[in-house]
Order: structure tokens, then sequence, then C-alpha cells
């Protein structure tokens, strides 16, 4: 018997964050049904590249703008109603905060400590991206001083 071959969907979402009083804060949004803590993120949009759409998921889910850096910090992949979806991961440097966005009435939001936020995120590699951030921030951070 033949194994059915799933395709794996395509996804890109943002780590919104933001520096503040020397520490770095990450935006975490809950699911619609406000049960877990994630990221802005969903399919990629025809016609767009996946940080373009990365950057329309997080005005459309958290209110976030931002230039989102082009560069993937990494991908992940989960499972949901029986399809595998694959997320490229961007960072997006919070320049502005709307309370007026798409999904305002259908998500809370918060700013953590990147570390609290960490804990928060249940998917084990959506976490070790994270944290690789972490690394990478504050280490860029400690050599500008």
């Amino acid at each position: 018997m033949r194994r059915k071959i799933n395709k794996v969907l395509k996804q890109s979402g943002v780590i919104p964050y933001r520096e503040r009083d020397g520490r770095i804060e990450i935006l975490l949004i809950t699911t619609r049904d406000l049960q877990d803590w994630v990221i802005p993120k969903g399919g990629i949009v025809n016609g767009m590249t996946p940080p373009a759409s990365a950057a329309k998921e997080a005005w459309e889910e958290a209110g976030v703008i931002g230039e989102v850096d082009d560069n993937e910090l990494g991908s992940y992949k989960y499972r949901k109603g029986g399809k595998v979806y694959r997320v490229k991961m961007y960072l997006l440097p919070v320049a502005k905060v709307s309370d007026y966005y798409p999904e305002a009435d259908k998500r809370y939001r918060r700013w953590l400590d990147a570390n609290h936020a960490i804990k928060l995120i249940k998917k084990d590699s959506l976490k070790r991206i994270l944290k690789g951030f972490l690394q990478t921030k504050l280490t860029s951070c400690a050599s500008s001083l």
C-alpha cells in the first residue's frame, strides 16, 4: 500500500520585539481561542515575499508595524487539523503599535521580557528560534557597549 504524501503548507511569521530600558521585550498574542500564547504568523500570500506576508500578519493579528528583516531567522514545522505547516520566521523591530487592527477583538497581546515570553511558548522548535534570537541580540548589544 502506498503511503499518502502530505503537502507541507508554507507560512511565515515574525518575532515582534522592542528594546526598553536595556531589555529585550517580545510581543506575544493569543490564539483565537485565547488558549495559548503565540507569535503572529499565517499563510504566505500569493505575489508576496515571505517577509512581506509576515508583516501583513503582524498588522492583522497584533496591530504592529515595522521593517521586517529579510533574513530568515529559522523555521519550524507543526501539525494542525491533519495538515503539516512549515513557518519561516523573521524579526520585526516594532516601530508602531495600534489599538485598532483587524483581529483586535479576537486576540489578546502582551509585551513580555524575552525570557518570560520563551517560557510561555509551547512549541519547542519555536522556543529554540526565540532563544537563538535572544543570544544573538544580547551578544550584539554587549559588543556595542
